[in-house]
């Protein structure tokens, strides 16, 4: 960790020194027309860049089909921080690292926490250091989304008045597929009995979803919202048990974590593990998750084929 601060630090350092940032001169985030703008996740980027179009420079923090549990702070996200005139957490401690980013930046950046805006929360856990009193993973509701996306609007707006006509018809534009999106998803799942409606996932990071559209969580193969725990062999065991007395017909991976034990666990129980969710983060630009849209999409469709054995699917557009 010492040697990351480090690196962070002669990071803005070399900034600096080669004249290559423009802090001073950009002290309310803009470069040139554009407001600078960094957000945490995949979602959030995605978000900012359907809202803010080519008035708004996005950074992204966090990259594809990688975990936010892991992170550890870049000097390129720091330095990008120093120029931002706002910043887009997750929070729930999500992004709790983020606060060290900001930081070490040194700049003065409005940092909005969407998670605050949201309207339907879950609880979260007690214990470690990434608890929270919600589950974080609020996006997978599209409510919340569209709250968020809301919140995006307001915040850009009142950053920079002169574009406010751009940000509101994005914004409206996208909350009207947002909503699509929503019944799309309730209507195909819905044709799915209640009954048969159980799934086993790679992680806690589908609370929101299970809750919206009527689906039974009956556990997971790593018992917790963050994906730095580790199940034990007894956890494995009750799972394994759960499974069968359940009659649980799919496992789901996640794409960003490593599958091994959850496919091991479908092979033992005879499930299937054939069909992988997106959990944390956005896939690939041009994957099947590489908007938040395309990856509710792609949720629902993995969910409905694992459940129903391929004999069904959810089709849904996203564009």
């Amino acid at each position: 960790m010492r040697m990351i601060g480090v690196l962070v630090t002669l990071g803005i350092a070399a900034t600096f020194l080669c004249g290559c940032s423009s802090v001073a001169s950009s002290s309310n985030g803009a470069a040139g027309d554009k407001l600078e703008v960094v957000a945490t996740t995949t979602q959030i980027g995605d978000f900012v860049r359907q809202v803010g179009g080519d008035p708004v420079d996005v950074h992204q923090v966090l990259q594809p089909n990688t975990d936010p549990h892991e992170y550890e702070p870049r000097p390129d996200d720091v330095r990008a921080t120093a120029e931002a005139g706002l910043v887009f957490t997750n929070g729930d401690r999500l992004d709790y690292w983020m606060r060290k980013v900001v930081s070490e930046g040194g700049g003065d950046p409005k940092v909005v926490n969407l998670g605050e805006s949201v309207p339907e929360k879950l609880s979260g856990e007690s214990g470690g250091k990434e608890a929270s009193k919600y589950d974080p993973h609020w996006w997978h509701d599209p409510r919340n989304a569209a709250a968020a996306v809301r919140e995006i609007r307001d915040t850009l707006v009142a950053a920079d008045p002169k574009h406010k006509a751009t940000y509101d018809k994005n914004a409206g534009s996208y909350l009207k597929k947002v909503g699509t999106l929503d019944k799309s998803i309730q209507r195909c799942i819905g044709e799915i009995p209640a009954d048969q409606r159980k799934v086993v996932t790679d992680h806690d990071a589908f609370g929101y979803f299970a809750r919206r559209y009527g689906i039974k969580i009956v556990g997971a193969v790593i018992p917790s919202q963050s994906t730095q725990a580790q199940p034990s062999a007894g956890e494995v065991s009750h799972l394994t048990s759960l499974i069968e007395r359940e009659n649980v017909k799919a496992v789901f991976p996640e794409r960003s974590i490593n599958s091994k034990l959850a496919r091991e666990i479908a092979r033992q129980t005879g499930a299937s593990a054939d069909h992988t969710l997106y959990g944390d983060t956005l896939g690939p630009k041009n994957s099947s998750g590489g908007t938040y849209l395309k990856m509710e999409a792609a949720n629902a469709n993995a969910i409905v084929k694992g459940l129903t054995g391929g004999q069904q699917s959810c089709q849904i557009s996203a564009a």
